[in-house]
């Protein structure tokens, strides 16, 4: 990039007296909220403006924030102020809220899933290329202490070749009217599972069940293989759950790992336990011929890091506008998300149907 041009865009995303980037934020209920307060708290966003279908909850906002509440959207998203926005909104509306953000030129923080179909997504990653704009994905818990404690020892080799990654995201509610558990939930740990496993999937299958008339899945299993054959992992997702559980177990020849994000002391723990199999004779085996034995070592608890994950996200979305650099939740994590949440779909419709990806 020219000098010109940098200095053209630095001028563009900064306020030079503030040293901070104006945003737009489009949906402030519930979550929205939860995201213009992460983004007041890096100290780095002025938000100069918001939008909002409901004019009591945009009212409120923006006495908070000490902003516009703007009543047309068009005129929030062409801004000159405005460098980027924030959407969070149902994802039916995702779609076309990003194209006509970047067709303002605006970068955009999204929540997940990112679209609802991949051809959506296919799309909007060319747009923003095109107009060399940044798409970001809200997969929050990339940013969490446990999980980049959990990439660290991934990558270090402690664990030895990967075997399985097993999931279960389990509570009592919330039912949603528009999409099944798996949109719902599955999302989740299907972006930690992409942001953790550096393996190719090519097949998915899944079960459900719906429990009651005229509603979605409320109970789901989701299988994923990988190249190879020998990873696979698997996800359970339930809306009936009478206990709330939020686990996964990472297994290796070497070493395992479980990571319970409601323990809050003892999030992550890594086990030295696994199985060592010889053959008897030295030279192939049938079944009958393995020697089997189990090895149990200390239990380690590492130290993770005390952060708040979205403000950290946050920090981290500025971070990359500032460097002109991709972030690692851009629009590819968000397309292979719902690449996999497709094919869950199709599987769930064929009666548990295995899916090429």
């Amino acid at each position: 990039m020219s000098h010109w041009l940098e200095a053209l865009r630095n001028r563009f995303l900064l306020d030079p007296h503030a040293g901070t980037v104006g945003v737009a934020l489009v949906g402030v209920g519930g979550w929205g909220m939860t995201n213009a307060a992460a983004l007041m708290r890096t100290r780095r966003f002025d938000i100069r403006g918001l939008y909002d279908t409901d004019g009591a909850v945009a009212q409120t906002c923006a006495a908070r924030y000490r902003t516009d509440r703007c009543t047309e959207l068009d005129a929030l998203l062409t801004r000159a102020d405005v460098a980027a926005v924030v959407l969070t909104v149902p994802n039916p509306a995702h779609a076309d809220l990003v194209r006509s953000a970047a067709l303002a030129r605006k970068h955009v923080f999204i929540e997940k899933p990112f679209t609802s179909t991949s051809a959506q997504a296919r799309e909007l990653i060319d747009l923003a290329a095109k107009e060399r704009l940044t798409i970001m994905v809200d997969h929050t818990f990339l940013f969490t202490g446990a999980v980049k404690k959990i990439k660290q020892v991934i990558d270090s080799g402690e664990l030895g070749k990967l075997l399985f990654y097993d999931s279960v995201r389990v509570n009592l509610g919330l039912f949603q009217h528009d999409i099944n558990v798996i949109w719902d939930l599955a999302p989740h740990d299907l972006s930690i599972m992409a942001h953790l496993i550096d393996k190719k999937p090519v097949a998915l299958t899944a079960h459900g069940t719906v429990h009651f008339q005229g509603g979605y899945e409320d109970i789901a299993y989701v299988s994923v293989e990988f190249e190879g054959n020998a990873f696979i992992a698997h996800f359970h997702v339930n809306w009936l759950s009478p206990v709330k559980i939020r686990q996964t177990l990472i297994s290796g020849d070497k070493k395992m790992l479980v990571w319970d994000d409601l323990d809050a002391d003892e999030k992550v723990k890594i086990y030295d336990r696994g199985v060592d199999v010889m053959s008897t004779n030295g030279g192939k085996a049938g079944i009958h011929d393995l020697l089997v034995s189990y090895r149990t070592g200390d239990v380690h608890i590492p130290k993770l890091e005390v952060t708040e994950a979205l403000k950290a996200e946050a920090q981290y979305f500025v971070d990359c506008l500032e460097k002109n650099e991709e972030p690692f939740n851009n629009g590819q994590a968000g397309l292979q998300v719902v690449r996999l949440l497709e094919a869950a779909d199709r599987s769930l419709k064929q009666g548990g149907r295995k899916i090429e990806l």
